[in-house]
């Protein structure tokens, strides 16, 4: 299932929903997915919390955490779940909130229940193996970005002077690419990413594209066209643009994408050529 942007609310269906909300409802439900362990079994647990004005997914999670109590009365653990930043930059609070991939600091209640009259329904995502409840390890995509060498190598920190100019073509090429927080949502949305595939998915494709047009990083550009043109590479992908739809940072995946499906093919065909 693929959410609807959160951009695409103006104020004044928020301004309208709330208002509803709060006539309508003083408490709502949250139902969240839990596993004790990396290899324990999944089970389900609800709470009812009171409703406040501005509450993110996050805040719900603080006051579960704060009282730790089901919808049943029975006394639970905090749930598990990681965050940082709380302003949508390190993409670490991804999960999947009523169906939808997407980062807990920026998922609004009040657009969560305008989503669904039940409860809102809170899982891990499901292409990482889960830590604990909503906790997940990302190890892969970190491996996908070691693949495609996604940074630019220096020969030490010794003051190596004036580095070329980026002309600014390049730079707005560059920029919308350089916003990708390795959150893992178009990972999760992407049908070919999963654990029984070497794809190395969009994110990965993405960084491999915008190292490669900084006039530094391109020192390592055969390397991440060779990984490209690999098993797992971009003769993977599917092209179902899921990817470039659930984006937070709305990164032109696909562009990204097609661009890695030329520059691979006139890199063989240079190989081929001898040139």
């Amino acid at each position: 299932m693929l959410c609807k942007n959160r951009r695409q609310y103006d104020a004044k269906e928020l301004e309208a929903a709330s208002a509803a909300i709060i006539a309508m409802a003083k408490t709502f439900t949250v139902t969240v997915q839990r596993q004790d362990n990396p290899h324990g079994g999944k089970y389900s647990e609800s709470f009812e919390l009171p409703y406040e004005p501005g509450m993110n997914m996050t805040t719900v999670l603080q006051r579960i955490a704060a009282n730790p109590v089901t919808s049943d009365h029975q006394t639970s653990a905090p749930v598990a779940y990681d965050a940082c930043c709380l302003e949508e930059i390190c993409g670490a609070c991804t999960m999947v909130i009523n169906g939808c991939v997407r980062q807990a600091c920026s998922a609004l209640i009040d657009n969560l229940l305008q989503e669904s009259t039940g409860p809102i329904d809170v899982k891990p995502m499901s292409k990482f193996p889960v830590v604990r409840d909503l906790v997940v390890n990302r190890k892969p995509m970190f491996e996908s970005l070691k693949r495609v060498k996604a940074w630019i190598a220096v020969d030490g920190y010794h003051d190596l002077g004036a580095g070329p100019r980026v002309s600014v073509p390049q730079q707005e090429e560059a920029y919308p690419l350089s916003r990708c927080m390795t959150c893992g949502c178009c990972v999760e949305a992407c049908p070919q990413f999963n654990d029984k595939s070497s794809f190395i998915g969009p994110a990965a494709i993405s960084q491999a594209i915008l190292f490669n047009v900084h006039p530094t990083g391109s020192i390592d550009r055969e390397h991440r066209l060779e990984v490209l043109t690999s098993p797992g590479g971009i003769a993977d992908c599917g092209n179902s643009q899921n990817c470039v739809k659930v984006c937070p940072k709305e990164i032109p995946l696909t562009d990204s994408i097609a661009k890695a499906g030329r520059d691979t093919t006139l890199y063989k065909l240079r190989q081929f050529f001898g040139r």
